[in-house]
């Protein structure tokens, strides 16, 4: 995307969080900016891009372990720009009727995401754009609304965004979300995790779209805080298979994705 077919108002100049996880999973939905960033993450750690496309897979393999619980309603917080399979693609793959609600704090997202529903997504799919960490508003809006029923269980998705608050005001924004749900509720949880102190140090300094939190095993189990886990509970994301016996499946290198997913009990 070059910077003249920007949406109005947008600030090219400055890197997204959404647009360079386009970049790092080779979409072309971003601007210079983002792809420079990107690329100095990928000089630092080549395998930045595999951890993307483990984190799209666990996010549909969860998506669908949902779905065959019988979820059919699916709430993508921090959802990023479109990437395919879509959450709501994923989900009526069982369940035809499925229903999900896209929401991103980054316009261009937002854009591409209501470009993607005018192709043939039907009823029942909404973009909005929100800061995901703003509960109320989000369950508040009249587009989420039309879409996202609170009386019923839903499946919430943190897609590799939780690491972008401190440990604290991410479980705090999971349990705003799962107070407003009924219990069967799912949330759907992947984070980065560095074992390499100065690897993250350098990482982190490099990554200019936001500041970056190193979650620890402890703090991530913790944003499951009023749910059962599914086994094998937060584990190496490219190794979870809900509630299936697991392979042991060692990290790539010293930076990989955590996934886990937790149904709501209270």
């Amino acid at each position: 995307m070059d910077e003249e077919s920007a949406p109005k108002g947008i600030d090219t100049s400055k890197p997204s969080i959404a647009r360079a996880y386009d970049y790092f999973l080779g979409g072309k939905d971003n601007f210079a900016a983002d792809r420079e960033m990107a690329e100095q993450i990928l000089a630092l750690y080549p395998q930045t891009a595999q951890m993307c496309r483990d984190n799209r897979a666990f996010i549909a393999r969860a998506v669908t372990w949902a779905a065959n619980r019988g979820i059919t309603q699916f709430l993508d917080l921090g959802s990023g720009l479109p990437t395919s399979p879509a959450v709501h693609e994923t989900a009526r793959e069982v369940i035809p009727a499925a229903r999900a609600c896209y929401v991103d704090n980054d316009p261009v997202a937002v854009l591409h995401s209501r470009a993607l529903m005018l192709k043939g997504a039907g009823p029942g799919v909404a973009a909005v754009a929100h800061d995901l960490a703003e509960c109320a508003a989000v369950l508040a809006d009249r587009d989420v609304l039309e879409v996202i029923r609170p009386g019923e269980p839903v499946c919430l998705i943190f897609a590799s965004v939780l690491h972008f608050y401190p440990a604290a005001v991410a479980r705090t924004i999971v349990g705003a979300y799962l107070g407003q749900f009924p219990p069967g509720s799912v949330a759907v949880i992947s984070c980065m995790r560095v074992d390499d102190a100065g690897l993250f140090e350098r990482g982190s300094d490099g990554y200019t779209a936001a500041g970056v939190y190193n979650f620890t095993r402890e703090e991530m189990g913790a944003l499951f805080t009023g749910t059962e886990l599914v086994p094998p509970g937060v584990a190496l994301a490219a190794a979870w298979r809900g509630g299936m016996p697991v392979v042991p499946h060692a990290p790539a290198g010293a930076a990989y994705i955590l996934g886990g997913v937790g149904v709501s009990v209270s």
